[in-house]
């Protein structure tokens, strides 16, 4: 039998991560494939408005906006919270840009293995990928196949500059003592601005990036910071399930997403499904997948000579996510995040000054 986490909680939020993870790779299935999401099911759904994969991201950050404040919140040490939210992200994340640029990159490659290796190309990725850069990773000589993201290494590793500078946000905020429910709404008010007037934003690049994706994490933010004050329940959520079939007859469900998403999302969160709760067993895969989905989808599409159907491409690639995230969690990110959260020492008692000196 499979030992449980002993450090696992009663709540959803771990299967609904999962959740948004195999979205993202759902929707990249199309674009891998094809170089367009024009046929992806929720693009036709929503009357072109909206790929799936996006919401998954809206479902993260709506998630990491919730859990993040709570966890200043508890802890106002900025120097901790800033670990803990290190150790989140980059051993993963180190272990996959290894992989793919000493592991995937040779093998795909058409340049030969030292011309590889000396290529300024794999030290232009291995220094993108460490800082964050949104932009295209590509590596030297390595092309996937003849589509327009034939080339493209990790197509989902764009959003984690932006979830880190969001953390670097709500630690200012509660240094400066702004991490309150009023900063919290006009937050999302700046996100969803920047969604409305994006077009003439677009010139300011990476802020405009940032900006566009405040709106559901501020959302996260505001319910943390109501949650004792506001009804969960299924009814409201059911009317948040409307609002957003409402807004996407309006044509504007990126816009007002932060509005009824959110609320669906942290609802359903907070339950406890024992059925769903995968995570007591075999831990928190969720961010093993998103980093591992585009790469190994791009090694199916490679093998299949640049043949593969979505379908193809989605399936298959599950077959090495899947192993590749378990591996992540157990080996990398779950020891990472219980470093994270060893407790500081603390001196023995004969090693204390006296109250005296205490009191000079």
């Amino acid at each position: 039998m499979p030992r449980r986490n002993a450090d696992h909680r009663a709540n959803n939020f771990d299967v609904v991560r999962l959740a948004a993870a195999v979205s993202v790779i759902f929707s990249h299935s199309f674009l891998i494939a094809a170089g367009t999401q024009a046929n992806e099911p929720f693009v036709i759904l929503t009357g072109g408005q909206c790929v799936l994969g996006l919401v998954g991201v809206f479902v993260f950050f709506v998630i990491s906006g919730y859990l993040v404040t709570g966890s200043f919140c508890r802890r106002p040490e900025p120097g901790r919270f800033a670990l803990r939210r290190t150790l989140r992200i980059y051993p993963g994340l180190l272990v996959n840009v290894a992989l793919c640029a000493f592991v995937l990159g040779p093998m795909v490659t058409q340049l030969s293995f030292s011309g590889y290796l000396a290529a300024p190309g794999l030290r232009h990725f291995l220094a993108a990928a460490a800082t964050l850069d949104p932009g295209e990773l590509t590596l030297p000589g390595v092309v996937f196949s003849h589509n327009a993201v034939g080339r493209h290494l990790n197509g989902s590793l764009w959003t984690l500059r932006y979830e880190a500078l969001m953390y670097l946000m709500v630690a200012g905020l509660g240094v400066l003592r702004l991490l309150r429910l009023p900063t919290a709404i006009a937050l999302i008010a700046v996100g969803m601005a920047a969604v409305y007037f994006e077009d003439a934003l677009r010139p300011v690049g990476e802020l405009w990036q940032w900006a566009w994706l405040l709106g559901p994490f501020a959302a996260g933010m505001a319910l943390h910071l109501l949650r004792d004050r506001i009804v969960w329940s299924g009814g409201v959520a059911l009317a948040a399930l409307a609002a957003l079939a409402l807004f996407t007859a309006l044509g504007r469900l990126i816009l007002l997403f932060p509005l009824a998403g959110a609320y669906l999302v942290i609802w359903f969160c907070r339950r406890y499904d024992r059925r769903l709760d995968y995570s007591r067993w075999c831990g928190d895969l969720s961010y093993g997948i998103y980093i591992y989905g585009w790469p190994a989808e791009e090694f199916v599409m490679w093998l299949s000579g640049g043949r593969a159907a979505w379908w193809q491409v989605f399936l298959s690639s599950l077959f090495i996510v899947l192993p590749a995230a378990w591996l992540s969690w157990h080996l990398v990110e779950g020891r990472a995040l219980r470093l994270a959260r060893r407790p500081a020492v603390t001196p023995p008692a004969d090693a204390l000054p006296a109250p005296a000196a205490l009191e000079r």
